[in-house]
């Protein structure tokens, strides 16, 4: 009885955190689609090229209901927790990298530093969801 609970208890964790992040993320996505002409204005120069904004716009949203999806089932989908990990690091990474550089504002580390704690506990669900459970 000791491992199904223990078991269930990292399930419960998995779906938790592939939750929290999916909804986060449609939240804070969602409204980039309205906010093209705004980003040029508040934080110039202007984007010179749409395709490469709304690519961006549409992939993260589609991984945010993949995290959703994954939420549901992280047990049977957990080698797409892989994946999910390399999204949340490369993001996160690559902010740091361009406030580094002055190429951003620092006060984008905020994002980067929701998609990095999110990374974090993305590994720790797939390595909480891996493998025999001993009791």
């Amino acid at each position: 009885m000791g491992s199904e609970v223990k078991r269930g208890k990292n399930m419960k964790f998995a779906s938790v955190v592939f939750w929290v992040a999916g909804i986060w993320g449609l939240l804070v996505i969602t409204p980039l689609y309205f906010m093209f002409d705004l980003i040029g204005r508040k934080d110039p120069p202007a984007i010179t090229h749409p395709g490469f904004y709304y690519g961006f716009v549409g992939t993260a949203l589609a991984w945010q209901v993949a995290f959703l999806i994954l939420g549901s089932d992280p047990v049977r989908l957990r080698p797409m927790m892989i994946p999910s990990i390399v999204e949340k690091f490369a993001y996160g990474i690559g902010v740091v990298a361009l406030v580094v550089k002055g190429a951003m504002h620092p006060s984008d580390l905020v994002f980067a530093g929701t998609d990095l704690s999110l990374g974090v506990l993305f590994v720790v669900a797939y390595s909480r969801t891996g493998g025999r459970v001993e009791e």
